[in-house]
């Protein structure tokens, strides 16, 4: 990834970043690279970075926004796989209403007072994670957004280049 390219990188502790996932061969390791602060507020930018990654098996968008929720992404040539952690963060979050028009789900009205994922469950069952897990995952009160996607990745067996982007955006 060019970072030089005058965006502002994502400050990790601000809760919000955007970080990349692929591997060129599904026999390669996962690399992992953080994308610019902009790609968290800019789902259609979000894709079109995901597809410039040089992956057969395509790249993975991990997105955490706040404190409220994340987006997970999966692009492969033409197709696009999309997973929102909590729909009612469209009714504060234009990133999260960018993804619910993206999927053509209408925004909740702001009483709605349960966590309710949107999108594709199945986005990373054939990596080893099914619906289920995904959906306790993203339903749980407990775990900020950074912390699931940690998990997320640990499960998908990309914990350490997740961190190491991370890490590389702290310093």
């Amino acid at each position: 990834m060019d970072h030089g390219s005058g965006v502002t990188m994502t400050e990790v502790s601000s809760g919000d970043f955007a970080v990349v996932v692929y591997r060129e061969d599904e026999t390669d390791p996962w690399q992992a690279d953080l994308l610019p602060f902009a790609l968290t507020e800019d789902l259609r930018g979000l894709i079109h970075a995901l597809r410039q990654q040089p992956s057969i098996t395509g790249a993975i968008g991990l997105v955490a926004v706040g404190d409220d929720f994340f987006v997970a992404l999966r692009v492969k040539s033409d197709q696009v796989t999309v997973f929102l952690s909590d729909v009612t963060a469209a009714v504060d979050w234009d990133f999260a209403r960018q993804v619910l028009e993206y999927l053509d789900i209408d925004v909740p009205d702001d009483d709605l007072d349960q966590v309710l994922p949107a999108g594709d469950l199945s986005i990373f069952v054939d990596l080893g994670l099914d619906e289920m897990e995904l959906g306790a995952l993203s339903g749980d009160l407990d775990l900020y957004p950074d912390e699931v996607l940690a998990s997320i990745a640990g499960r998908l067996g990309f914990a350490q280049p997740f961190e190491r982007a991370l890490d590389d955006a702290s310093e």
